[in-house]
């Protein structure tokens, strides 16, 4: 399981990179180990200001679909257009090339509020 450190993480298994006040955002391992083969990432929030933990997406395995919700506050600025073709990157490396969204965080401060790398680790148990 590959929980990296200098990342944050969310109790809905969302992960966020943070430079500045713009971040990378996307699903931890554990969750897409959890939702199976990822066949579909709908995600129509780019240009759109979205509130910490409101749905910006959501992600459709062969069995389920979840909601994937926003760390923090943020405006979607870019949707990861390699997911359409190939949403399986988010199976085989949901911290590289399975990002999901490209974001401006509204307050910086707010990435506090998440968990670290062993917080998340004993979240889910690892």
């Amino acid at each position: 399981m590959n929980i990296p450190e200098g990342l944050r993480y969310t109790k809905d298994h969302e992960w966020i990179k943070l430079d500045g006040n713009k971040a990378i955002i996307g699903i931890t391992d554990f969750a897409q180990g959890e939702l199976g083969d990822i066949v579909y990432v709908d995600i129509s929030t780019a240009g759109k200001d979205v509130a910490a933990h409101e749905v910006f997406g959501t992600v459709e395995a062969v069995k389920t679909v979840s909601d994937l919700f926003m760390p923090v506050a943020a405006r979607v600025l870019e949707v990861n257009k390699a997911l359409e073709g190939s949403p399986e990157k988010v199976n085989t490396d949901p911290y590289g090339e399975g990002w999901m969204i490209r974001a401006e965080i509204k307050n910086p401060a707010e990435i506090n509020n998440l968990l670290t790398a062993a917080q998340y680790k004993e979240l889910i148990g690892k």
